[in-house]
């Protein structure tokens, strides 16, 4: 597999990089054009099959908070099979604005469509640790389970 840049992409993959970049509310109804109709999708709240299932992620995305969105950086992979990381951005209910940082493992069908999509993002640094109830907690909890020298390269002996 190789790092591709913007020219480097297929017109499929970059379709798709446009359809997260650009999403509002109004391209749920495109999610076919996008997803294979028995795609798979996981993240770390959701697993579910069917582009109809993802269509409804997305929504309750929408829902949830206030102008969401993607930023891709890298894509590195083929033509049927890439990993893209990428921000999430979007603002909470209080109006911070938060980011949150992971990757996507995608596998394209024949079409070009996403017939398999898995989200990796820690929940706990990239959501839990930003709320302002939870993160102190995280922060803590993070802090106990460290390695003693954790944090600094040139502690490590040799």
């Amino acid at each position: 597999m190789s790092r591709t840049d913007q020219a480097g992409r297929t017109p499929a993959l970059q379709a798709i990089i446009d359809f997260f970049e650009g999403i509002c509310p109004a391209d749920i109804a495109r999610i076919g054009e996008i997803y294979s109709p028995q795609a798979w999708f996981k993240d770390p709240f959701n697993e579910v099959r069917g582009s109809a299932a993802i269509g409804r992620i997305f929504s309750h995305m929408f829902e949830q908070v206030r102008d969401p969105r993607f930023v891709v950086h890298d894509c590195v992979g083929g033509e049927r099979e890439v990993f893209l990381t990428w921000d999430f951005i979007f603002q909470r209910t209080g109006g911070a604005t938060l980011t949150v940082r992971g990757a996507s493992h995608l596998r394209l069908d024949d079409q070009g469509r996403i017939e398999w999509h898995r989200d990796y993002w820690d929940t706990g640094e990239e959501l839990y640790g930003k709320l302002p109830l939870i993160g102190p907690l995280m922060r803590w909890l993070r802090r106990q389970g460290a390695a003693p020298a954790a944090g600094s390269i040139d502690t490590i002996e040799r």
